[in-house]
Parts: structure tokens; sequence; C-alpha cells
């Protein structure tokens, strides 16, 4: 299988390169046989935010993922969420994210907590490798993707996730609408 590309970075298998990943992100790799198709590239850490990426690279925005971190709380119980839309949308969190949590009030996750419980970098968080507790929602429009461009876990690289493997993530749930 052949890596997707970016321009002209360099794209390598994710799986064999873990000093461009998050620690969780590698461990999540190397035990998951669709990480064959994961290619990642190293990027100038400045260009980690998603429009500095998609204008430095000529980059399609609706291939581009965003990964954000939700969280609300229902009889004492805090309800998690790691959203996964197009860089062209917004994560439906007040509307739909709410309502599949099955919480009164859904919030982004604070920036210090979603590092320190992902274990990722701020701007890097993604998908792949979060804790087993968390619900992974992924906007169907993704799915359908070549491949889409997300996080390392790291700011000085990003993953290329063929959508179908996107959709395969351990725990994922594909949802339509999820991005507005």
């Amino acid at each position: 299988m052949s890596l997707p590309a970016i321009a002209e970075l360099t794209t390598l298998p994710a799986a064999d390169h873990p000093e461009l990943l998050a620690a969780p992100v590698s461990a999540a790799l190397a035990g998951w046989p669709e990480a064959i198709g994961v290619g990642v590239v190293a990027i100038d850490p400045d260009l980690a935010d998603t429009a500095a990426l998609v204008a430095a690279y000529d980059l399609d925005l609706g291939a581009s993922g965003n990964c954000v971190l939700v969280a609300g709380q229902r009889a004492g119980e805090e309800r998690i969420a790691a959203c996964v839309v197009a860089a062209d949308t917004r994560a439906d969190v007040n509307g739909l994210v709410r309502r599949l949590l099955d919480v009164r009030k859904a919030s982004f996750l604070p920036m210090d907590r979603a590092t320190a419980e992902s274990g990722m970098e701020y701007g890097g968080i993604t998908p792949v490798g979060l804790p087993p507790t968390w619900r992974v929602l992924v906007d169907e429009r993704l799915t359908r993707a070549e491949f889409v461009v997300v996080g390392s876990g790291v700011r000085r690289s990003k993953l290329l996730v063929p959508g179908a493997v996107l959709a395969a993530l351990p725990g994922a749930e594909v949802i339509e609408g999820l991005g507005r």
C-alpha cells in the first residue's frame, strides 16, 4: 500500500517512526494492523496550526482534520469525547455532541487537562492513541477522503490517515453531520 503525500514533504510509515510521534500515538500505531496505511510527515512546528499548514502547503481545508476534546457531566460522571471534523467545519458541540454524550452541557476540555490526560502537545492532539475510555467521534465526511491530515501528538509532524482507516480507529464512531 502506498502512503499518501503532501507537496514536497517526505511521507514515512508512521509506525516505523516513533521519534515523530507522541508516545501514546506511537504505542497505538504499533499494535494496530491498519497502521500500515498511515503516513507521517515532519513539519516546522510553527506550521502545526491548521491555517498555517494549509497555506504553506496549498492543502484542501476539507482534507485537514481537527481533533477537539469535549467533556460534559451526567449524574456525577464525566464523559469525554474526541471530535474529529474537517477543518472547514466546526464540531456541533452544543447540539449533536451534547446529545451523543447525553449531558446537559458540553464544553471544550481545558488545554492543560487535554495535554496532560492525552499525553499530547497542544496543536498536535489526534484521535490516535487517546485513553480508551474516551469516545472518538469522526465526522462521516472525513471517512470518504483519500487521506486526512491530523495531528501526530506533537507539533513537529502530522499524520496522513486514509479516510477509511480513520473510520476504523479502535472505538471510532462515525457520525453524520458532526462537523457543521
